[in-house]
């Protein structure tokens, strides 16, 4: 659709950190930006409503990014809001483009063509999952080994009811890093660790862990960590040192 393009002083869709060493891990952040490509104006939604959850996952990106750095490994993470589209969502999903985010109306969701939602992928999914299949290829061509590490954050409070889970991990079928990751944290002191809590993964619901993971047979696991923990940047840290300290760990178990 003419107009909806990312104008040329705007960030493409995606930012690589890290220095992609020898590490076998591969962390991706599918909501870690909140901002709107111009073309989009507001979407009709108040600018207070950017800096809840309804509009990214709060710390996901800044707790991405420490990890990578302390597991020498590639980072990549998504700049725009899962307002204008969500790169967790098969694109023919109900809610890639949502109407509603909890209870925040998203007028200029509304009865969108399908020029209108192709040109809102083009523009921001399709570039950001094509960069990751393309450096996963790379990878596979020099057959180095790869642990795909999904970041995400959830709200404490979700339609009224609080969620006792300090941490999530998710998965479908592929369990050889969940399961031992699982058990390492919840062996952390006054952890709450959720198997598929808040959320159960499922192929609706998780376009990552089946187009990267589960369909090239990678090892991978998708974390939740709860959003009050990580909002301010000593928790983000504490995150970050947490995982790169016990990731590895599970990872060693993969193949026993």
């Amino acid at each position: 659709m003419q107009g909806l393009v990312l104008e040329q002083d705007e960030p493409i869709p995606f930012e690589v950190t890290g220095r992609d060493g020898e590490s076998p891990f591969f962390l991706t952040c599918d909501h870690a930006g909140r901002s709107l490509p111009r073309c989009l104006g507001d979407l009709g939604v108040a600018s207070a409503e950017f800096d809840r959850h309804v509009a990214w996952d709060i710390g996901a990106g800044a707790v991405a990014r420490q990890l990578g750095a302390a597991l020498d490994a590639f980072v990549i993470t998504q700049r725009y809001s899962r307002l204008a589209i969500d790169c967790n969502r098969p694109l023919d999903a109900p809610d890639s483009i949502a109407t509603l985010s909890e209870r925040t109306a998203v007028p200029g969701n509304v009865g969108l063509d399908a020029a209108a939602a192709e040109a809102r992928a083009a523009m921001i999914f399709r570039p950001y999952h094509e960069q990751i299949r393309r450096e996963l290829d790379r990878r596979q061509s020099l057959r180095r080994p790869t642990i795909l590490v999904m970041v995400h954050s959830f709200t404490p409070i979700f339609l009224d009811v609080r969620r006792r889970w300090h941490a999530g991990v998710l998965h479908l079928s592929d369990r050889r890093l969940a399961t031992p990751l699982l058990r390492l944290l919840g062996a952390e002191p006054g952890l709450v660790v959720g198997d598929n809590e808040p959320y159960r993964a499922n192929p609706l619901s998780d376009f990552s862990i089946v187009e990267h993971a589960e369909r090239r047979g990678l090892p991978y696991v998708e974390l939740e960590i709860r959003q009050d923990l990580i909002t301010e940047a000593t928790g983000q840290a504490e995150w970050a040192g947490r995982l790169a300290r016990l990731l590895p760990l599970a990872a060693a178990e993969i193949d026993r």
